[in-house]
């Protein structure tokens, strides 16, 4: 028998994202020419419209070297840290110190630091479906045992007595996602609070600490006026991930960072362990400039109340076509019913009018479609009369 070389993690974890990876190499949207300005694409989180000019400016300015090292190699360096620090203390109220803020090179990295630092192997790790497309990939990949739970599907609101029951005696970690990829749902305290005591509770009972690692990506991009809460104000045994790369929508250029809430119990420990895994899983830090620009990019978003209009022109347009739609309290996606079974089927019929959309096969949610508010103002207008013409009302008629 042939040695393939392949490990059975990797196995694992190439048979998660085997949805994902047949969408990326042969779907229509794979086959699009993606400079025909007759295109719709609503398929990632990608910018179709200039970057800030913010950004551009920030970049620019820290471009010129300052000293010989400008461009040497950055760890998590102190002006950047106290940046975070300053920044999650403002924005969450809760007292973040520079010295517990670990610089990544986006939330990719900040997760892949965190799995390796906590798992041991086949430890368990709980996830929440409909996740990111490479939570259980990753999870895998890193020697853990990835735990499906899936949502309430009426409200989207995390399945508490699920999650409960999903805990064992192998479980490390949980990752929770909000607001929440792709549904855009915002966790309550409430539902933070009772997640808290099944987790303070399963730990104690099992003489093993859990470890929330809080995916908080888009954590600054909330809709009507709502608050985001972090799952780390209530359960102190918690990881913060981030990622600038949606705030700015800037996703190709990577700089996020892991932050230890301070209320969490021995996080001296984690310190060094989460150094060491930034160095062992491939200098797991961002690059220089972006480094040196943070302070800047920090201070920087994209314009949230614009996303909010694409999206209720969205819900508004395609709910009044007969489509299910679910309006999202953050995020930029918006997921609604496909008006047949077959979602990928619906997705080529639209792909066929020159609109891209995600098929919920891809991130399980079968029988859904996902659209991406990033997409610009004139796509959004274009698109609408392919919409009609495949419209659940359309197909009955």
């Amino acid at each position: 028998m042939p040695d393939h070389a392949v490990s059975s993690r990797i196995t694992h974890a190439l048979g998660a994202m085997s949805p994902f990876l047949r969408f990326m190499q042969s779907s229509a949207w794979s086959r699009r020419d993606p400079n025909d300005p007759r295109t719709c694409d609503f398929v990632f989180g990608n910018p179709h419209e200039m970057p800030l000019p913010g950004v551009v400016r920030a970049l620019q300015e820290h471009l010129t070297p300052r000293n010989a090292s400008w461009f040497a190699y950055k760890t998590s360096e102190p002006e950047a840290c106290s940046t975070v620090a300053a920044s999650l203390r403002e924005r969450l109220g809760m007292p973040f110190l520079a010295e517990d803020v670990f610089m990544t090179n986006g939330a990719f990295a900040a997760l892949s630091v965190s799995l390796s630092t906590l798992l041991d192997p086949e430890d368990e790790v709980v996830f929440i479906s409909p996740p990111w497309f490479f939570y259980e990939s990753m999870i895998a990949a890193y020697g853990g045992a990835p735990v499906r739970v899936h949502i309430d599907p009426e409200t989207f609101d995390l399945d508490l007595e699920a999650i409960a029951a999903a805990i064992t005696p192998r479980t490390r970690a949980i990752i929770v996602n909000s607001p929440h990829n792709p549904t855009g749902k915002i966790l309550s305290p409430e539902t933070l609070e009772r997640l808290a005591a099944i987790l303070t509770d399963a730990s104690q009972r099992f003489g093993r600490r859990i470890y929330l690692l809080s995916d908080e990506a888009y954590s600054r991009i909330v809709f009507d006026g709502r608050t985001f809460h972090s799952p780390t104000a209530y359960y102190p045994d918690s990881l913060l991930l981030y990622t600038y790369g949606k705030t700015l929508l800037t996703p190709g250029q990577r700089i996020g960072y892991i932050a230890l809430p301070p209320a969490m119990t021995e996080r001296e420990p984690l310190r060094d362990a989460l150094l060491t895994a930034q160095l062992t899983t491939g200098f797991a830090f961002p690059n220089a400039l972006l480094t040196h620009s943070l302070a800047e990019l920090d201070a920087l978003s994209i314009d949230i109340a614009a996303l909010q209009r694409r999206r209720d022109r969205l819900v508004t347009a395609l709910t009044d076509m007969g489509f299910d739609v679910t309006t999202p309290e953050g995020t930029f996606y918006l997921v609604a019913r496909a008006p047949e079974d077959d979602d990928r089927a619906f997705s080529d019929r639209l792909a066929e009018e020159g609109v891209y959309v995600l098929p919920g096969a891809v991130f399980e949610m079968p029988g859904h479609f996902r659209l991406s508010l990033t997409a610009s103002d004139d796509m959004v207008e274009r698109s609408l009369d392919a919409f009609r013409r495949v419209a659940p009302r359309a197909a009955v008629g």
